[in-house]
């Protein structure tokens, strides 16, 4: 799993995946860093390496289409009225009990699990999400490498060998990164703090104009300070990565003191998604009894009714799922969540064309769901409608050709189709945005040999592998 950088960036969190081979690894060209701070492209090229190894690679990543819509709703809402409204974000979710966040080079911000299971109300977690924006805005990363010029380009390869080769529980390997790094951070704890408190009074300022409750900062902070002597010696994540003080407490609710009062409603999405984690944590007869147990102690919790049924779905107990959800359908109010688990039962049921109605009926409700498009494509795909999911995934595609997930789902819906030509093009742009340009290159050579293209398309694939051609041989010049 995934936990805690040892401070590599100072104060900013890293999330570290199993170790894999680090010299295959390429350090993105920085440029001059030693006259001046990190350039944002600079920033955004090494985090797009960073999160690609993440992704693609860690068993930790939780590719959860509806848990990360929900993060990044939350996230872009925070981000849009930030110090610097321009900059892109990407928030994404590590399978990590542990209490952490943390944001990487590029606007590229990580949450663990235990995070958003930890947070009692929407405004807390909104509260961290806010704190990494503010790392990310200031600029902090781009300072650190600016402060160590004579170093910068040896701290940025060694943020990155942690990030691929470190283990959470490895004593080895974490030693051997802090011996590494324990001068430059020792030069750099009070610069680390400033940092921290900047962060604290940026992110307040934020959850404050996107209309959360500014409360929920303090509060959760707080929290985790005194659940450090839960802990004993082996304090909460985000208190080792994110060193908290008592003045920094006390700052905050000084700060907190000045600002109206404002009683915010936790949404829906909040404790939909927080619900389906439970469902999945641990053995799912395990699952089963703890979210029954929720809603004995609260019949009108919609979200552990809604956990409940996507537990015993997952406990192959698909008829009592049904049962509650047709519960849950009855009273709450409508959902995406609710829906996409619906036609999960009836996929489960190998019923996939109510899965479809029921997808296709809420994707007219819910147009701006994503979660809800990959969940249709999928179900087409699964019951025999593979050419109106080529027809719908093309289409989002045309709006957002850098989206992985639709790629797949095009490749596996020309399968179907038998389009052997269309199912390598298509699985060589997952490739592509995996940042693997010869395994890319691999499928268009074989797209080319499949026998079923048309001039046009053999046109088009001939035309792309000569740009990936290029595009490999310039990497290779610059490495």
């Amino acid at each position: 799993m995934m936990r805690r950088p040892l401070a590599l960036l100072l104060s900013l969190a890293l999330a570290l995946p199993a170790p894999l081979p680090v010299l295959a690894f390429d350090l993105p060209d920085l440029g001059d860093v030693a006259a001046s701070e990190l350039s944002p492209a600079a920033e955004r090229r090494i985090g797009e390496q960073i999160i690609r190894e993440i992704r693609w690679r860690d068993a930790a990543y939780l590719d959860d289409p509806e848990v990360e819509e929900y993060v990044n709703r939350l996230g872009h809402r925070l981000a849009a009225v930030g110090n610097n409204a321009s900059l892109d974000f990407d928030f994404f979710v590590v399978r990590d009990p542990s209490l952490n966040a943390f944001a990487l080079p590029g606007g590229y911000i990580g949450v663990h699990t235990g995070l958003l299971l930890a947070a009692e109300t929407e405004s807390e977690f909104a509260s961290v999400l806010g704190h990494e924006i503010a790392h990310v805005t200031q600029r902090h990363i781009a300072q650190i490498v600016g402060k160590q010029s004579q170093s910068a380009m040896l701290m940025m390869a060694s943020l990155l060998v942690a990030v691929l080769a470190a283990r959470s529980n490895s004593d080895v390997s974490q030693a051997a990164i802090a011996a590494g790094q324990a001068g430059a951070i020792q030069s750099q704890l009070g610069y680390t703090r400033a940092f921290e408190r900047e962060a604290d009074r940026v992110g307040l300022d934020t959850l404050d104009r996107a209309g959360l409750d500014v409360r929920g900062m303090p509060s959760f902070f707080e929290r985790l300070q005194r659940s450090t002597r839960m802990y004993e010696n082996n304090a909460p994540a985000y208190l080792r990565t994110h060193p908290l003080t008592t003045e920094r407490i006390a700052d905050m609710e000084n700060r907190v003191a000045t600002m109206p009062f404002r009683q915010v409603l936790d949404s829906d999405d909040f404790r939909y998604a927080r619900a389906k984690l439970r469902a999945s944590v641990g053995q799912p007869a395990d699952a089963v009894r703890d979210l029954e147990d929720r809603v004995a102690r609260d019949g009108r919790d919609d979200a552990a009714l809604y956990g409940l049924a996507r537990a015993l779905l997952r406990a192959g107990r698909t008829a009592e799922a049904a049962d509650r959800l047709g519960s849950l359908r009855a009273r709450a109010a409508p959902s995406p969540w609710i829906e996409t688990l619906a036609a999960e039962i009836s996929l489960a049921r190998r019923d996939p064309s109510s899965a479809i109605r029921t997808l296709e009926t809420a994707q007219q409700r819910f147009p701006a769901s994503r979660s809800l498009a990959y969940a249709l494509a999928d179900a087409q795909i699964r019951g025999g409608q593979a050419a109106q999911a080529v027809a719908g995934v093309r289409r989002m595609i045309d709006t957002r050709s850098a989206d992985p997930r639709l790629w797949q789902l095009l490749s596996r819906a020309q399968a179907e189709l038998g389009q052997r030509t269309e199912q390598h093009r298509a699985q060589a742009e997952v490739y592509v945005l995996r940042g693997s340009l010869p395994a890319a290159i691999e499928q268009l050579e074989i797209a080319r040999r499949a026998g079923d293209g048309d001039f046009y398309t053999l046109s088009a694939v001939d035309a792309r592998l000569r740009e990936l051609q290029q595009r490999l041989l310039e990497e290779r010049r610059e490495r």
